[in-house]
């Protein structure tokens, strides 16, 4: 009966062998990861600008809404942020009680703000 000899089966390898196939992991999870980030960047600015177009309908609604509750309704800013919409989570809230203003942001994307006036109560920045 004839016998074979491996050398290094994939169950069995050397110590030479074994580090060699860490090093050949290693570069192929570096080029996965260099995939994935290009796949997306390329997802994030094909979309860009309907990311934009949300963040500025979310922080009109979301300046608008607070400063109608904070200013209109009397209540504390934090109670008016629990009744904005399902996902917007990405909007946080900010006062000037100086200029009874209140600005609503997505970071790096939009921002916009609502005055309180009297008469026509809370109106958007770009509106006044």
């Amino acid at each position: 009966m004839a016998t074979s000899k491996h050398s290094g089966t994939w169950l069995f390898r050397s110590p030479r062998g074994s580090a060699r196939g860490e090093a050949v992991l290693r570069v192929w999870l570096r080029r996965a990861v260099l995939v994935l980030l290009s796949v997306a960047a390329i997802a994030l600015a094909w979309n860009a600008p309907s990311l934009r177009e949300w963040a500025l309908a979310n922080t009109a609604y979301g300046a608008r809404m607070a400063c109608a509750c904070h200013y209109i309704g009397g209540r504390d800013l934090s109670a008016c942020r629990s009744e904005l919409l399902p996902g917007m989570g990405l909007v946080s809230l900010w006062e000037d009680e100086a200029s009874h203003a209140i600005t609503a942001r997505v970071p790096l994307i939009a921002s916009q703000t609502a005055y309180y006036q009297r008469g026509p109560g809370c109106v958007l920045e770009s509106w006044r």
